[in-house]
């Protein structure tokens, strides 16, 4: 019986019963200084006269486990998951720099990996000297990286600082450099984490265009994201992981509605304890409705105004600029739109925003008018942030789900579904404009015509 790990299969990478455990409470150290050990034990034996005991309580937990994947040359992979689902371990595992606690990954091509910013870059040399260092680390020639560096250089769009140390770099300029780097010294392998979420908007869609062309060429890409548009539009299979284990597996569309219904109640999502809600130690989610009609609700007549309360304890008495943000995303995960509370995006006068914020509950409440969804499933990601600098206090994707239904009241003349996304009544003006001027019109087009 062919095994996982079948060479007729020619895999490029195959994860067989992976599992990665980690201990909690003290550090876990593979080699540690001379005179640490030296320390360590000219201490022992006082410790044992004493009874003392230094070591920190500690319990285990299983990042990854049970996991088996086997991944073909040429295939775009998304992994998907909430936080501490346990995607980075997977790659970071996978790209060499963590041991597996059990099982085994075998790689069948050359790997480069961009799993944090700045991953694999030394400081202190600049970025020119930083491309041809992660070069010579892929195992390729000094003329091999010449010959790609124009078109690294022109993809960074750092031509004047590739003389600087990139210590100096901000995040962002890290960021474009290593993924132009990881990107154009021709790996087989390439395991993106979530760095691109650092980048603006303009260059993750090169990015993205990168990566796909990457994957047409042949080479491998195994891609981690919570831009689910992003892995849906890059990602010919898709992985979601939960608390470590692979849930399902299989083609994207699929993998990700099974992820976006998975983590997301219906209505209303209410926490009763606070240790478990969403938060930080500043602020935490007490509750999040879909409102229409006057009640709770988890289909909503495409006729009636929406409300969506998200009710949330403050306790940093005196906070200022609070902001309450939605993300509206549609079936597949797409952002249809975003919306907060902030004085600039608030069509009402905001009297909170800016005030001190006294210890204790609040409730914002956003209105979306009737005839403004269009018929379909719907996600609300809630986010709470504090700005001057930013802050997020809260971070809730894909919190709630709630499914809109078609009465039929703009379906009279027309007859069919209307497409799009959203669905608003705007207005329309058909004027007369005239038979006679129709008809000059008419005859000065032949004039130019002929």
């Amino acid at each position: 019986m062919p095994t996982l790990f079948d060479s007729q299969m020619k895999p490029i990478i195959q994860i067989e019963n992976l599992g990665k455990q980690y201990t909690l409470g003290s550090r876990q150290r593979v080699y540690g200084t001379l005179r640490e050990s030296l320390t360590e034990a000219a201490r022992a034996p006082f410790r044992r006269l004493s009874g003392r005991n230094d070591a920190r309580p500690s319990g285990t937990i299983w990042a990854l486990r049970n996991v088996n994947l086997t991944v073909q040359p040429g295939e775009a992979l998304g992994i998907i998951g909430r936080n501490g689902s346990g995607k980075s371990t997977l790659l970071k595992v996978v790209s060499r720099i963590t041991e597996p606690t059990e099982g085994r990954v075998a790689l069948y091509g050359r790997v480069a990996s961009l799993l944090e910013v700045g991953t694999g870059f030394h400081p202190e040399l600049t970025g020119r000297e930083n491309i041809y260092l992660n070069g010579a680390i892929l195992g390729m020639t000094k003329s091999e990286i010449h010959d790609k560096f124009d078109e690294i250089v022109d993809f960074s769009e750092l031509e004047k600082f590739l003389d600087t140390p990139v210590k100096r770099y901000s995040s962002g300029m890290y960021m474009r450099l290593a993924f132009a780097v990881a990107a154009h010294l021709e790996p087989e392998i390439l395991l993106i984490d979530e760095v691109l979420a650092v980048g603006d908007a303009a260059f993750q869609q090169k990015c993205l265009g990168k990566m796909s062309k990457v994957a047409e060429e042949g080479r491998t890409v195994v891609f981690v994201s919570h831009n689910l548009t992003a892995v849906t539009q890059l990602c010919s299979r898709a992985v979601m992981l939960a608390e470590g284990i692979v849930q399902q597996q299989g083609n994207t569309a699929d993998v990700v509605s099974t992820y976006l219904q998975s983590g997301s109640s219906a209505g209303e999502h209410v926490w009763t304890d606070s240790l478990k809600a969403p938060g930080s130690k500043n602020f935490k989610l007490h509750a999040v409705r879909v409102i229409s009609a006057g009640s709770v609700k988890s289909e909503v007549d495409i006729d009636k105004e929406v409300n969506v309360e998200v009710e949330f304890w403050n306790n940093n008495a005196g906070a200022r600029n609070v902001c309450t943000t939605i993300y509206l995303l549609n079936s597949v995960g797409t952002v249809v739109l975003s919306t907060g509370t902030t004085p600039a995006a608030n069509a009402l006068p905001e009297q909170w925003f800016a005030s001190p914020h006294p210890a204790g509950l609040f409730r914002s409440v956003c209105t979306f008018p009737a005839n403004f969804f269009n018929e379909g499933l719907y996600y609300l990601s809630v986010y709470i942030t504090t700005l001057g600098p930013l802050t997020v206090e809260v971070d809730a994707p894909q919190l709630l789900s709630f499914r809109v239904f078609d009465t039929g009241a703009m379906r009279e003349a027309g007859g069919g579904a209307w497409a799009g996304l959203l669905r608003l009544r705007l207005p329309w003006a058909t004027e007369y404009l005239g038979a006679k001027q129709a008809a000059a019109e008419i005859e000065e087009l032949s004039e130019q015509l002929t």
